[in-house]
């Protein structure tokens, strides 16, 4: 039994006996650590200043929004330049974008139209650095961890949703000494959140993989961006893949971003609230990514996809009839635990279908959808407004549920998917479709 839990230990955790991957991943966990940090202080700062769910959405879609625009310039950078400098570069900005930021607020200066402004330059960096950290795993793993891989780096975030929302919350109401009105407090976390994004470039500076490009021909920036989009215009599996990536966060993920609404109006907590929320929902997010990189190669993972998917929406519903800190909690885990799972499922299958040359932008298309979650939040913030966060929580978890139905009967091919976890040399099983493979798969993971 104990040989048999140690084995199971160490294939959950094989990727990171990779240096450079552990490197990755460390990074990703200072990055995500500091971004963390951020969404709490500026949830709190934002709604203590305004009262308003509205401008809570606001400041999501300045946020959100720049990945419309930039994610596929995003994904050519990462098809094109080496992929290491690219990281380095966004999260170094990222830094400095903190710093300025933090000493903003720290001197009682700060307004709303800064929090806009900031958000639409950290939304445009991040739109330019994700296709960038995505496709520079399979090319250091291989083929055979990838799906290991993805689930820890999924991990990795989940950590930081854990840790980082308890310790801003905590931070805050300690530095303001009982003066929740107070700046301080998130101008501090601001200068932490820099200090992480400065260890997170440290890190990624020692990195000997450099992610160099495969790309065979260069059609100019709009020529490869067409490349991209017919390639994937050209295969439905990936397709279907990728809007299936998109739908729930149509529904679901407004939740994380209305937190503060719900902390404050139906449990009546303060910033230590919001912060245990958060990380309730980290802690089960974690889970859900760990059972994902131990799975293994089971079958039907489409079915299993759809099923983590309507489970996400039944979670976001009993939460939203939650009214007390002790309901909340647990029910909000199993709302991280059950996303994450649909989550990372989804986009290994994608990282697992696509050629190595397209996948920057693949992966771009992939942050796109991040993009267009201000479509959910902004109903979702009128719904509260004007009838309670409770109820508009409850619509998106029964539009969750029932798009995620819908889409499983729309798309056959995604019901079909059987294997997928096999290494890049290998296709995927599609169920149904005999000799049918994801076009791509037989492409190997590039070497330096």
């Amino acid at each position: 039994m104990g040989q048999g839990s140690l084995m199971l230990t160490k294939a959950m955790f094989v990727s990171l006996a990779n240096r450079d991957y552990l490197l990755v991943w460390l990074s990703n966990l200072g990055a995500v650590f500091a971004m963390q940090m951020q969404m709490v202080a500026r949830g709190w700062m934002i709604y203590d200043m305004t009262k308003s769910a509205i401008a809570l959405a606001w400041v999501t879609l300045s946020f959100m929004a720049p990945t419309l625009v930039f994610s596929l310039l995003g994904g050519v950078m990462a098809d094109r330049l080496r992929k290491k400098w690219v990281m380095i570069g966004t999260v170094g900005l990222n830094a400095l974008a903190s710093l300025v930021l933090g000493t903003i607020i720290i001197t009682d200066n700060v307004t709303f139209t800064h929090f806009i402004l900031f958000g639409l330059f950290n939304g445009t960096v991040m739109a330019l650095s994700m296709p960038a950290r995505q496709a520079i795993i399979p090319g250091i793993v291989g083929g055979t961890n990838l799906v290991n891989a993805m689930a820890l780096s999924t991990a990795s975030m989940n950590l930081s949703r854990i840790l980082a929302p308890a310790f801003a919350g905590v931070l805050i109401s300690l530095v303001a000494g009982g003066d929740r009105t107070s700046a301080l407090g998130v101008g501090v976390v601001f200068y932490i959140v820099t200090l992480f994004s400065i260890l997170s470039v440290v890190t990624l500076l020692l990195l000997r993989h450099e992610g160099r490009t495969v790309m065979t021909q260069r059609r100019g920036m709009v020529g490869d961006i067409g490349n991209g989009l017919k390639y994937v215009a050209g295969n439905s599996a990936i397709m279907g893949l990728l809007l299936m990536g998109f739908m729930p966060l149509l529904f679901g993920m407004p939740l994380q971003f209305l937190l503060p609404v719900f902390n404050s109006e139906v449990l009546r907590r303060g910033p230590e609230g919001l912060g245990l929320l958060m990380a309730s929902m980290g802690v089960g997010a974690l889970i859900g990514s760990l059972v994902m990189a131990g799975l293994g190669d089971v079958r039907r993972k489409g079915l299993i996809m759809l099923a983590s998917a309507v489970t996400w929406a039944i979670f976001t519903g009993m939460f939203a009839l939650s009214t007390n800190l002790a309901w909340a909690l647990p029910l909000l885990a199993m709302v991280g635990c059950s996303s994450t799972a649909y989550m990372a499922m989804n986009m290994s299958l994608v990282q697992l279908a696509v050629s190595e040359e397209m996948r920057g932008r693949v992966m771009s298309l992939s942050m796109m959808t991040f993009g267009l979650m201000p479509l959910g939040v902004f109903p979702t913030s009128i719904l509260s407004e004007r009838f309670g966060i409770g109820f508009a929580l409850l619509v998106g978890a029964v539009g969750l549920g029932l798009m995620t139905l819908i889409a499983g009967v729309a798309l056959p091919s995604i019901r079909r998917i059987d294997m997928g976890h096999e290494p890049l040399a290998q296709p995927v099983s599609f169920t149904g479709h005999p000799g049918s493979t994801v076009p791509g798969q037989a492409d190997k993971a590039a070497k330096e």
